[in-house]
């Protein structure tokens, strides 16, 4: 029910932003009287309606919260900062597959809308999800961006889920290309969950702003029939990408060293493009259809 009443409102963007900003800045003013275990046990029960079990965990969701309350990697700091990233993505595999970036900027009065491009994608370096599109510039969406990310700019994405990794991280806004697809349904995302450096699940996001469906892949491209957060559709077959070899190089790459993370990608004709990584997929409370498919993605983690 849950994921049905935020599907919905996501379909009113100006609804989502207000809703999403105010539940976190009640955490940040609440959430302090809580500790971070206490926070997280309370919030896996709600979202998965099972009790969180750390000693051991087992499944992937509860080795998330394991990561969260234990894995003190300084490298993810600079990691989860889709500004710093780029360093490290240039040097691990190199520019080419990053994208145009056209500015960084501590707030909102800082960026040059008058010399940028119609079309461009704005983000915030710290945080998921506080994104704009835009497509095609116009004064009411420079009204939106000002609205926004005045407000964006002064949140605390570490209180929403207690993701470590976030903690103390600045706040600032990225603005970079925007990647044009022939694909009418837009771009496919490619998540791929690494486990100490080797690609084992490919995750397929597609059709976001219309239908969001969700397909699994395995490495060598075999359809996996699993459902988790979204529904999946067999029926729909997406190819192989071109350069599925060059998206497993570059993820293993970029993932040596680290116990689990999820590394993402766009590709559009011939072109690859590094997305992000991500250390707490879903923040560890997405819902899986089929338990024994959580507890296959937890065995591929050795904490």
């Amino acid at each position: 029910m849950r994921d049905k009443i935020i599907a919905v409102i996501k379909k009113n963007d100006y609804l989502f932003f207000i809703i999403k900003y105010w539940r976190l800045r009640f955490l940040m003013f609440f959430g302090t009287l809580i500790s971070d275990k206490k926070y997280i046990e309370f919030q896996y029960r709600s979202r998965t309606h099972k009790k969180l079990k750390l000693d051991p965990p087992i499944t992937f969701n509860e080795k998330i919260q394991h990561y969260k309350l234990n894995y003190r990697n300084q490298d993810l700091k600079r990691l989860v900062d889709k500004y710093a990233v780029r360093s490290y993505v240039q040097d691990k595999i190199g520019e080419e597959y990053l994208t145009k970036l056209y500015g960084i900027y501590n707030n909102v009065n800082d960026i040059p809308f008058d010399s940028l491009g119609d079309k461009f994608v704005m983000k915030l370096t710290n945080g998921s999800g506080f994104n704009y599109i835009c497509s095609s510039k116009t004064e009411k969406d420079i009204k939106k961006i000002k609205a926004r990310f005045k407000k964006w700019v002064k949140l605390d994405f570490y209180m929403l889920g207690r993701e470590w990794a976030y903690k103390d991280v600045p706040n600032r806004i990225i603005c970079e290309e925007y990647i044009e697809s022939k694909n009418p349904q837009g771009l496919n995302d490619y998540k791929i969950f690494c486990f100490n450096g080797e690609p084992k699940i490919i995750q397929v996001d597609f059709s976001r702003f219309l239908d969001h469906k969700r397909n699994f892949y395995s490495p060598e491209w075999e359809f996996i029939d699993e459902k988790v957060a979204y529904d999946n559709d067999p029926s729909i077959n997406i190819e192989k990408p071109k350069n599925l070899d060059d998206m497993l190089r570059c993820a293993r790459e970029l993932s040596k060293g680290f116990p689990q993370v999820r590394v993402d990608f766009y590709s559009e004709g011939d072109r690859l493009i590094f997305g992000e990584m991500t250390f707490y997929h879903g923040a560890g409370y997405l819902k899986f259809e089929n338990e024994d498919f959580e507890k296959t993605m937890g065995d591929y983690w050795s904490l």
